[in-house]
């Protein structure tokens, strides 16, 4: 029962992991990257069910409750009203389980709109993400609901850690990944399956948004202020322990960019590509390009991770 709670994220959890999502999930497709990037490959992990990586670990996280016959009969309960609570939605629909959404009274209608698409009950609490919470965290209390967490749970994480597997099948010879980094969930697994495999994992965030980043300077899991272009789904205020403690290893670098580069980023895979990722998508790829903090060796196989398409795509189309 251990990994169903606490503790760091093993590459065992992220194949048990692949194991229940078998099936569920859709493999990631992965393709070139543009002409002069070398060896580097996109995996276009926002075609994934709900738009991003996170249904690999909504899926993972009730699948494992289910075998360990943890799964209330008031389902799951989550406060978000981004990826995470989409993949939450989308899963417990998938395994016919109820799930309770909370979301800030002043959320988009459009977020809701759409959870409720996904067959959530969702409930309106406060005008902030943290009074959202505290109504989940009372409704998990008083319904016994299972609490689930948008990025801050191994089984989260390792759910998330899939991906790294599908792309190096799909990547022979793979010398690196690139993975954006908000709460940590994504790069927690990553970094797990990685690490496995001898894979460096380059864990990149906006400079604005940089829990990471401040937790490794500081040594510890630290607050900081959020203000980027990414912070809808960027913009947790801590990391969690777990993508702390997998950052401190040797093959991890962390690195920053500015807003500037996730916007010209995000803008050159419509262009060339017609590709509409969320800034969050397009924040791993802003390190890779000219003039960004990552460089490659010129041998070096690099795969850079596109996580999510949950956007307007309107602002992406330029007008004369």
């Amino acid at each position: 029962m251990h990994d169903l709670t606490h503790g760091d994220v093993t590459y065992g959890d992220v194949e048990k992991a692949a194991a229940r999502i078998a099936g569920r999930t859709r493999p990631v497709a992965v393709t070139p990257a543009c002409p002069g990037s070398g060896r580097a490959r996109l995996a276009l992990e926002f075609m994934q069910h709900t738009g991003s990586f996170k249904a690999r670990g909504a899926w993972n996280f009730l699948a494992a409750h289910r075998e360990a016959g943890t799964l209330p009969p008031a389902g799951v309960t989550i406060a978000s009203g981004g990826n995470a609570g989409l993949a939450c939605a989308w899963a417990a629909r998938q395994q016919g389980l109820p799930a309770t959404v909370f979301l800030p009274g002043n959320a988009p209608q459009v977020k809701a709109d759409r959870l409720r698409g996904y067959g959530a009950d969702v409930r309106l609490a406060g005008t902030e993400y943290a009074e959202a919470l505290a109504a989940c965290e009372e409704f998990a209390r008083t319904s016994g609901a299972l609490a689930s967490h948008a990025y801050d749970h191994p089984l989260i994480a390792a759910g998330a850690g899939t991906l790294l597997d599908e792309i190096r099948a799909a990547v022979p010879g793979l010398d690196t990944v690139v993975v954006a980094v908000g709460g940590g969930g994504l790069f927690a697994g990553v970094a797990a399956a990685a690490r496995h495999h001898g894979i460096r994992t380059v864990a990149v965030e906006p400079a604005g948004s940089r829990a990471l980043h401040a937790a490794l300077e500081a040594g510890h899991v630290v607050d900081v202020t959020v203000d980027s272009v990414a912070a809808d789904a960027l913009g947790a205020r801590r990391v969690s322990g777990t993508a702390l403690a997998a950052a401190r290893h040797a093959d991890v670098i962390s690195l920053l960019v500015p807003d500037e580069a996730i916007t010209a980023a995000r803008q050159a895979l419509w262009d060339d590509r017609r590709i509409a990722v969320e800034p969050a998508g397009a924040t791993a790829l802003a390190a890779l390009a000219p003039g960004g903090p990552y460089v490659p060796e010129e041998d070096e196989t690099v795969a850079v991770v596109l996580c999510g398409a949950n956007t307007d795509p309107a602002d992406l189309v330029r007008r004369p």
